[in-house]
């Protein structure tokens, strides 16, 4: 029999299509792996943007988990957008009892415009009590800032926020530079507690941007559960969410700023 990884992902819907759970589950399929979820909030979104969110009850994002993790099982759990701190409660306390082999954090808080999506407790719940329990976090710059407190505007100071979350428990960091300002090359910087890799590539000209970092986390989460280590996992998942990008140049996909092409190498040419 053949033993497929598996991949759980606990975020919120996208009824467009583009981020969250639809995001995720596209690429891990994409990747080879199976993937599974637990929902944690229904968002009514398109490509124009969000017109409602409406969380669901902690306890039953948890009965999610738990159904999942007493039958299937998961390699690797991927977190994503967790929408306030009783959820993030939840999230910890299944985490410390199912003992995942590794946990991706990609600490959806605030969106590419700088909208807040998680309240200030929140965000202070997740860095006390979740960062600690991931194997790799994801920030984008906004997110990065708001964990650290620091302005980040260069490579540089990318590094010096990594570097105070990998001493806050993450076992790795990788900062996201899709926003660093004036740069033609998006950059992401990867810190393991000793060694700064960066991860650069001509910046994609196309609006179908939504959902590249949940997309990007996915990625990073299904290499990790095929058993590649974190640079390959990163290096891959870059160079996957680069093509994807450039895939999605040829997509229209409602008025706003539209998916990825996840399955560009997986259309069919008959």
């Amino acid at each position: 029999m053949m033993r497929i990884p598996r991949v759980l992902t606990i975020a919120g819907s996208d009824s467009g299509g583009g981020a969250g759970i639809q995001a995720d589950l596209k690429t891990f399929a994409a990747r080879g792996v199976y993937g599974m979820s637990a929902v944690t909030a229904i968002t009514a979104q398109n490509t124009t943007g969000v017109q409602g969110v409406f969380p669901l009850p902690a306890s039953f994002v948890g009965r999610q988990i738990d159904s999942v993790m007493s039958d299937i099982g998961a390699d690797i759990i991927k977190i994503g957008m967790l929408a306030n701190k009783n959820i993030i409660d939840v999230v910890t306390s299944r985490l410390r009892k199912c003992k995942p082999k590794l946990v991706i954090l990609d600490p959806v808080m605030i969106a590419k415009g700088g909208h807040a999506l998680l309240k200030y407790d929140a965000q202070q719940s997740l860095l006390k009590k979740l960062v600690p329990l991931a194997f790799v976090i994801t920030p984008n710059l906004h997110e990065a800032r708001a964990l650290t407190g620091l302005r980040i505007n260069t490579i540089e100071d990318m590094k010096r926020a990594a570097v105070l979350l990998y001493e806050r428990g993450a076992r790795n960091v990788v900062i996201k530079g899709g926003h660093l300002p004036h740069n033609a090359y998006a950059v992401d910087v990867l810190y393991n507690g000793t060694t700064f890799h960066e991860f650069s590539v001509r910046r994609i000209r196309t609006k179908n941007t939504h959902g590249t970092g949940c997309t990007f986390a996915s990625a990073i989460a299904a290499e990790l559960a095929r058993g590649k280590d974190i640079y390959e996992a990163v290096r891959i998942a870059k160079k996957y969410i680069t093509s994807a990008l450039k895939a999605s140049r040829n997509l229209s996909i409602g008025k706003g700023h539209g998916p990825l092409n996840h399955s560009y190498g997986l259309i069919s040419k008959k």
